[in-house]
């Protein structure tokens, strides 16, 4: 996690608390006596603005739309327990909940237009002409994100309250931070559409010029065999070339795996040697897609590619409780220790090494630190790479549209 998410969770917490601590002095007189005991009034009161605020974040998680807002806002509000609350962008009203909709939503862009460009949040008289309306004030606070004032949030109540303009401020600024991290996820998903689109680009010309070649040695003496490897070709680069989903199940990444070393096997002959364990029970678990081949490209790069001989390939998939481990391990030229840290870095002046520190990085990227290439090497003494993947992890799972 980057040090802005990690500074912005901070905040979320800080706010979070300051925010329940200020809602629950005004509420924990009327709490009192009732329910199960589950502290002081004022912590009874922190505890519902809290799961009350954990019940809001998942929808402003995507960003600051229509329907995002319309699902927070009733949340929002009971949390600030005003009588009504809207929340805008820069240009329209999002959402509105509570009463007061028919004649006092038309009136907010006109409201909130100060409070867009100066940023500071504002209590104003809402100028009601309806003697029955009991909204008489409005407290507007600015929503913020990275590239400045996002829109807002307008709590209405039926006085000036001082009490409410901090609430309705801190909250402001929680729903801000949620937008932030928003901000994050979708940079990290670019940043993922990036790494996949520069393996793409290395996969392309090498790849497809050798198998097409090898594919073409075929045509004459077994046509059968040129056949059955064009078919393969054609779904290898289908499924690595796909546009859709960022994760895939371990059982397509292999099935990709078997494609390659195919096509790869038709170009080395017998001086390839593979050898598959493959755990059942672990093929439905899903993974970032185009992690694994590129490492089994890897270990047939350095295995055969930059030698004369035979080289042999090992994978595995093994079940181990919680997670899936995957090895693979060639008996190559390997390589310096030194090396494979500067290249991981992305220290090195080494194109072919897109492969290791691409997957690394965007393993650690879905699953933490921990979860990381493990790589065994040295020169002359082949490598084994280790990569052990959660079978189940929150938002990692196969898109239902991919192919």
């Amino acid at each position: 996690m980057t040090g802005t998410a990690l500074a912005a969770l901070g905040a979320a917490a800080a706010v979070l608390l300051a925010a329940g601590f200020a809602l629950g002095r005004v509420t924990a007189g009327r709490g009192a006596g009732s329910g199960p005991d589950l502290g002081t009034p004022v912590e009874r009161a922190t505890f519902h603005t809290l799961y009350t605020a954990s019940l809001a974040a998942p929808p402003l998680r995507a960003g600051l739309t229509e329907d995002t807002a319309r699902r927070a806002a009733r949340r929002l509000r009971s949390l600030l327990g005003t009588q009504a609350l809207c929340l805008t962008d820069r240009e329209t009203v999002l959402a509105w909940d509570g009463i007061g909709a028919d004649h006092h939503r038309e009136r907010v862009m006109h409201r909130v237009g100060d409070v867009l460009e100066s940023g500071r949040s504002q209590s104003v008289r809402t100028g009601c002409d309806d003697a029955e309306c009991p909204l008489r004030w409005a407290v507007i606070a600015p929503l913020t994100g990275e590239e400045g004032v996002l829109g807002t949030l307008v709590a209405y109540g039926t006085g000036e309250s001082a009490v409410l303009v901090r609430a309705a401020t801190e909250v402001a600024r929680w729903v801000s931070v949620q937008l932030e991290l928003a901000e994050l996820d979708r940079s990290r998903t670019r940043l993922i559409e990036a790494e996949i689109r520069a393996l793409r680009a290395q996969i392309s010309p090498h790849f497809i010029f050798n198998s097409l070649a090898a594919i073409a040695s075929f045509v004459r003496t077994d046509p059968e065999r040129a056949r059955e490897l064009l078919l393969e070709f054609a779904d290898f680069t289908r499924y690595s070339f796909r546009r859709h989903g960022d994760f895939t199940h371990l059982a397509d990444e292999l099935r990709c795996i078997e494609q390659y070393l195919a096509l790869a096997g038709a170009r080395f002959g017998e001086r390839l040697k593979v050898t598959l364990q493959i755990a059942p029970e672990v093929l439905p678990v899903a993974m970032p897609f185009l992690c694994l081949q590129p490492l089994v490209e890897n270990a047939v790069k350095h295995g055969l590619e930059d030698t004369g001989r035979t080289c042999r390939i090992s994978l595995s998939a093994q079940d181990a409780g919680s997670e899936a481990v995957v090895t693979i391990e060639d008996d190559g030229i390997g390589m310096d220790p030194a090396e494979l840290r500067r290249i991981l870095a992305r220290e090195a002046d080494r194109p072919s090494g897109i492969g290791l520190s691409n997957v690394d990085e965007r393993l650690r990227q879905v699953y933490g630190d921990a979860h990381g290439l493990v790589i065994e090497t040295g020169v002359g003494a082949g490598m084994k790479i280790t990569v052990r993947i959660p079978k189940y992890r929150a938002g990692v799972h196969k898109n239902a549209g991919a192919t």
